[in-house]
């Protein structure tokens, strides 16, 4: 521990507490700009907030103690700047939220550290404490610290206990007087290998103010833009971020930095791979690649917390191997709420789902880190989506590009396929942006549905199962319920898929500039492909008030669902009554559009999730029949050639990942 004298003068030999090539992470306070419920992801002021039991330190033994943390008055921490905060007389606040607590598991877990040092600068009167968790949350005391004048205090803090998960943490409390923080962070005990040297990468469609609000970002924080070699953002749109207010001011920032390439929509993983391209390879005048040691791939929809970059470097430098570092998302429209703590891939079904016991969209405000238990586990993925994703160079070179899949799944067999060649992906709380969640959509039914299934299939040949079976159940369940929602566009784009797939790798690079306008036009061709801005383009249905707000209610167990599906299958056999082409039978909001409800429906007319228009959806016997029977076909096709189809995709790989494919793309 370091102090000052009673005139504040800080000693030559006091180790920095906000940078510095042992820094993990800053303590970072919100922004002007935040919501109020923002301020839950940085500081943990509620009131008569009461803990989990907490354990001893001298005698693990003894009966477990409460502690009870009372903010007096609610938020009264005054934010000074982004990094320095007073906390008035009689307060207590704790920092043990979401980007100010110490993900200790993950470090412990993937790091080369055994212990990490806590550095604050304070002044004032008070007290500061430590504490820690294991990762069932129960929270345990470790230090504490009287503050008197300026002082800047260093805790060595020991990474061993937190083999399963925890995190550690500081409160500070005063009784007469402020104390005030000046900064502080988590250090490592020594310098960090190799180099901060990375470029940004950020592809782009037609989201020009979303892109200058991130550059601006990267280039308002000093030590964000010391680190970046390079930022590449290919710009895919018919407006261009050049026009955009306030790119000249954010382009100055970044200086010569910033490179933008204006290339044909490519889709995301056009984007990508783009970066990488010019990363290892190069055109023009960076022929030869460009001088980085971690690549950051970054959405152009997000809002970024510059912090979060220079903690995906920190924890890649620090890492026992190479390893790529994922960004967690936390949601645009509710910016309090963690929306994916991690994401793994079912090998049997071969589909993506969140990390087993996590729990989508939790709200921080609502119930802080300190008080949900499930958040102190380590959770372990598969891979991390490319909303914030640092992959080594090292790696890059090794692995290649990314698949030419236009979009989805391009991230996820990317990190199948890391982990296949010994390069592991760990997505760290604390490094995070915003994005808009998924909750006001549903891609897998609408044109996007097209790249869900073909995508798939094209992943689980190069990295999935043996034996399709499973999955191929499962896209066939799919099947049945788009015809029960009467979704025949989504079908339609699900055969287009699997027929692309069958033609094999050779098809995929000539498929990427062509294929949105194909399946656009494909989707067009039907009733729920074509949106109304209205349910009153059409005729209102003639349902009564009351018979319009009630719904069927979901069957219950297997056999109510077997016997509701079975019948929902001869409704649909059944001719429709006519009258109810031109006038749907109902109105339908989107929570209620279920199979079990629109299967028992002539028309109806569907919200779509976003709350902005609405289909009008027909039931047509003859399409479902022929819909079922293609599917059938195409499932049995993939299952039949499986083996086959498994030694194609893996033999064409090194050309569809390597740089003359995408050479011939891009240049």
């Amino acid at each position: 521990m370091t102090t000052t004298d009673q005139r504040g003068q800080v000693s030559p030999t006091t180790p920095a507490t906000t940078s510095g090539e042992t820094l993990l992470q800053r303590v970072v306070l919100p922004r002007p700009a935040d919501p109020t419920a923002v301020r839950a992801l940085y500081l943990d002021e509620r009131p008569g907030t009461t803990l989990a039991p907490v354990e001893p330190l001298a005698d693990e033994d003894a009966r477990p103690l409460s502690l009870t943390v009372s903010t007096i008055g609610g938020r009264r921490t005054r934010i000074l700047d982004r990094t320095s905060a007073t906390v008035p007389a009689a307060t207590e606040v704790s920092f043990g939220a979401y980007f100010n607590a110490f993900a200790a598991g993950y470090w412990r877990a993937w790091s080369t550290l055994t212990s990490i040092e806590l550095r604050l600068d304070l002044e004032g009167s008070g007290r500061v404490d430590v504490y820690r968790t294991k990762a069932d949350g129960s929270q345990i005391v470790v230090a504490g610290e009287v503050v008197s004048g300026r002082r800047r205090v260093t805790l060595e803090l020991d990474l061993r206990p937190f083999e399963d998960g925890g995190w550690y943490w500081f409160d500070l409390s005063t009784d007469d007087a402020d104390l005030t923080l000046h900064g502080g962070g988590w250090h490592a005990p020594h310098d960090a290998p190799g180099r901060a040297a990375v470029v940004v990468g950020m592809p782009t469609f037609n989201r020009p103010a979303d892109c200058v609000a991130t550059l601006t970002a990267l280039g308002s924080d000093p030590q964000v833009l010391e680190a970046i070699t390079a930022v590449i953002l290919p710009d895919q749109g018919t407006r261009k971020v050049r026009d955009e207010a306030g790119y000249e001011q954010a382009a100055a920032a970044l200086g010569d930095r910033l490179r933008i390439i204006d290339q044909p929509n490519l889709g995301g993983s056009g984007g990508y791979a783009r970066i990488m391209y010019e990363v290892l390879h190069g055109t023009g005048p960076h022929a030869g690649g460009i001088d980085c040691e971690q690549i950051l791939y970054m959405d152009d929809d997000i809002l970024l917390e510059p912090e979060s970059v220079l903690r995906a470097i920190a924890f890649s430098r620090f890492s026992r191997e190479p390893m790529l570092v994922g960004g967690q998302m936390l949601s645009l429209q509710a910016r309090s709420q963690l929306s994916t703590m991690g994401e793994v891939v079912d090998r049997n079904q071969f589909l993506w789902r969140p990390a087993p016991d996590t729990e989508a969209h939790h709200d921080l405000a609502a119930r802080t880190l300190r008080q949900t238990r499930w958040l102190h586990r380590r959770v372990d993925v598969d891979y991390n989506a490319w909303w914030m994703c640092l992959i080594p160079r090292r790696a890059a070179e090794q692995l290649g590009l990314p698949l030419p899949l236009f979009i989805k799944w391009d991230d996820a067999e990317y990190g199948l396929r890391a982990r296949a060649a010994g390069f592991r992906t760990a997505t760290v709380p604390g490094v995070a942006i915003w994005h808009m969640s998924f909750i006001e959509k549903d891609d897998s039914s609408d044109w996007q549905a097209y790249f869900h299934y073909r995508n798939r299939l094209v992943a689980a040949a190069l990295h999935g199962p043996d034996d399709p079976r499973a999955m191929l159940k499962e896209t066939f369940k799919r099947t049945l319920r788009h015809l029960m929602l009467m979704e025949y566009s989504a079908v339609a784009l699900q055969i287009k898929g699997f027929t692309d797939f069958l033609a094999g790798p050779e098809a995929l690079f000539p498929k990427l500039p062509v294929v949105l306008d194909e399946i656009r036009a494909l989707r067009a061709q039907y009733d729920d492909g074509r949106p109304l801005d209205s349910a009153t383009e059409v005729p209102l249905a003639d349902l009564d008030a009351l018979g319009a707000q009630l719904f069927p209610k979901p069957p219950v167990g297997r056999a109510k669902a077997a016997v509701g599906l079975a019948r929902g299958v001869l409704r649909n056999l059944r001719t429709p009554d006519p009258a109810l082409r031109e006038r749907p039978q109902r109105n339908v909001p989107w929570k209620n559009a279920q199979w079990f409800v629109l299967a028992g429906l002539d028309s109806a007319t569907v919200s779509t999730p976003d709350g902005r228009g609405v289909t009008f959806r027909r039931r047509d016997p003859a399409m479902f029949k022929e819909m079922v029977a293609e599917s059938f076909r195409l499932h049995r096709a993939v299952a039949a050639d499986w083996d086959g189809l498994r030694a194609r995709y893996r033999a064409a790989a090194p050309v569809l990942t390597g740089k003359d494919g995408w050479k011939q793309i891009f240049e």
